[in-house]
């Protein structure tokens, strides 16, 4: 259900603060990047999943235009 779905996607943003609380946003990934093979700071990685998110907003905003008409702003 939508209600299941929103818990659980909750439940996993309480546990990725969870786990951000404890580094720094200049700790360095352990990781490394899949196409430079560079290794990249919390700060890097949030600034990341912030453009990750308006592009997938943006593709659902245009769906949305294709669906109902309506334009923003």
């Amino acid at each position: 259900t939508w209600q299941e779905a929103l818990g659980t996607w909750q439940a996993e943003i309480e546990k990725s603060r969870h786990n951000a609380a404890r580094f720094g946003l200049d700790d360095v990934t352990v990781g490394k990047h899949r196409r430079t093979g560079e290794r990249f700071n919390l700060r890097w990685l949030y600034t990341h999943m912030i453009e990750e998110y308006a592009r997938h907003n943006g593709h659902a905003d245009l769906i949305r235009e294709r669906i109902d008409g309506a334009t923003g702003d």
